[in-house]
């Protein structure tokens, strides 16, 4: 049964940014209207209402949209204000099936994990060595139940997202991101993602360059998205920007696939964003380097290895 947004009550906000245009709220839905499988692990409340997280973004304008100013695509307009070239103009749209206003993801049941994920937070850059990994970071990722990933094992296994895959091999497939809809963003928002099949491969610490090691995979994604783009999207090699995150945001390997000339996403941070062809030089050159490696990134202050890594921070030499 399709989620009813109608049946969505506000609890509270979580976070906005007139940057981005996207605002994150908190509320419940009816238990009765999701049909995930965690449905029954979050813990429904005495009404029977679960848990749930609204993302709601702007959607991109089409590059058609100028062309038709002068065909009535302007449903209203009002004037701001004026000095000399300039002048200040809202502009109400027409409502139309191919021009939606908004795009809104639902997470339900939303975790305490999603709600802090989701909500307002300073960022700290925090120094992760070897010693930390193994002591605190480590256990943090094997403590995650496999329910949090559950999503990521559906597309996996054909469960769901069957109809949007690009490419498809024993190791690992590529679909757009959720982030971008192919039927109503520009290409130059596109975003695609490589999911690896591997499930002991958490985040590129595991990752390895030996013999029998990781390389070959690594090489194989990269020349499937610059196919896959080229085919696809018509798309020139370089016109695309392979990243991994670290820390990233769930712990089955994944790789980011955005369009080179997309600026000012938060998942391309300095801090964050390692770029796959850098990952495969390190492991060439030195194939247990990311094993051994202080990496520095920045950590919100909502995360759960927020605490732990902070206060470790005196001690990092």
């Amino acid at each position: 049964m399709p989620i009813q947004l109608q049946d969505f009550e506000f609890e509270r906000v979580l976070d906005e940014n007139p940057y981005f245009r996207c605002l994150n709220v908190l509320g419940t839905l009816p238990a009765s209207s999701v049909s995930s499988s965690d449905a029954s692990l979050s813990g429904s409340t005495s009404d029977g209402r679960l848990p749930a997280i609204l993302r709601l973004e702007r959607t991109p304008f089409p590059l058609t949209l100028p062309q038709e100013f002068s065909s009535g695509v302007l449903e209203n307009t009002k004037c701001l204000g004026s000095t000399d070239i300039y002048t200040w103009i809202n502009g109400w749209l027409k409502r139309r099936d191919d021009l939606p206003d908004l795009k809104i993801s639902v997470i339900c049941p939303a975790t305490d994990v999603h709600i802090r994920k989701y909500s307002k937070q300073d960022i700290l850059m925090v120094h992760e060595t070897t010693e930390l990994y193994e002591k605190v970071v480590k256990p943090y990722i094997q403590a995650f139940p496999p329910s949090r990933t559950q999503w990521v094992r559906n597309i996996l296994d054909g469960t769901s997202e069957a109809h949007s895959l690009l490419h498809s091999t024993d190791e690992f497939l590529i679909l757009p991101d959720m982030k971008w809809d192919p039927t109503t963003s520009p290409l130059t928002a596109l975003y695609l993602l490589a999911l690896v099949r591997d499930p002991s491969i958490r985040s590129m610490r595991d990752l390895r360059g030996s013999e029998g090691g990781h390389l070959p995979l690594l090489n194989a994604i990269r020349d499937a998205a610059h196919s896959i783009v080229e085919r696809k999207y018509g798309l020139v090699r370089g016109s695309v920007r392979l990243y991994v995150h670290y820390q990233p945001s769930y712990y089955h390997f994944h790789v980011h696939i955005v369009h080179a000339s997309q600026s000012g996403i938060m998942g391309m941070t300095v801090g964050q964003a390692h770029l796959l062809d850098d990952i495969i030089s390190l492991l060439t050159v030195a194939p247990d380097i990311l094993s051994s490696l202080t990496l520095t990134y920045g950590l919100g202050s909502q995360h759960g290895l927020y605490g732990q890594m902070v206060a470790a921070q005196n001690n990092v030499a």
